[in-house]
């Protein structure tokens, strides 16, 4: 199934980037950490969905499921009674899918210093109608030369994805036909 837009699509008006930018914000507690006592991976990566959920749901007009995390790095490590807060926005959209782009910041609740980057994720999200299927999107209007800039890399993003699914699913095949399918 392709992504690309179809004629009796493209008459869903555009939405610009800031429509639907977020930000969660949450302190992290002791019931957040990992053996290490730092923030868990996990409990920042679920914060990241759920901003970018919240995104995908505006953008989108309506329901919208996680499709992929195409990528997720984590810079610093996050501390209990750190302020932890997720930017999100709509990068780039194809027909059903939108490639959300999330910025994790953090800062010490009790101090009055700046925020810094703690960690980055790019994820896709596709909408869906009542009965899960794929429905249409509106496209995202990059308004700035950041936002242009964003839109230009997930598009090189998706062509990575694209390729690398179509990589794997060719080899799998030239595998299958030597006889060697693995149980």
């Amino acid at each position: 199934m392709t992504d690309q837009a179809h004629p009796a699509e493209a008459a869903l008006p555009g939405k610009p980037t800031a429509a639907s930018r977020t930000t969660l914000s949450h302190i992290m507690t002791g019931n957040d950490t990992n053996l290490l006592g730092t923030v868990h991976g996990g409990v920042i990566m679920k914060f990241a969905d759920d901003a970018a959920g919240a995104v995908a749901g505006r953008h989108s007009g309506g329901p919208a499921v996680t499709a992929s995390m195409d990528e997720m790095v984590f810079l610093e490590p996050v501390r209990i009674g750190d302020l932890v807060h997720v930017r999100a926005q709509c990068n780039w959209t194809g027909r059903s899918s939108m490639e959300i782009g999330v910025r994790v910041m953090a800062e010490r609740w009790n101090e009055s210093t700046p925020a810094t980057q703690v960690g980055t994720a790019y994820m896709v999200f596709a909408a869906v109608d009542s009965d899960g299927r794929p429905r249409p999107v509106p496209p995202v209007i990059p308004e700035t030369e950041r936002d242009k800039r964003r839109f230009q890399e997930a598009q090189i993003r998706r062509t990575h994805r694209l390729a690398r699914r179509r990589a794997i699913k060719e080899l799998r095949e030239k595998r299958a036909a030597e006889g060697l399918n693995e149980q």
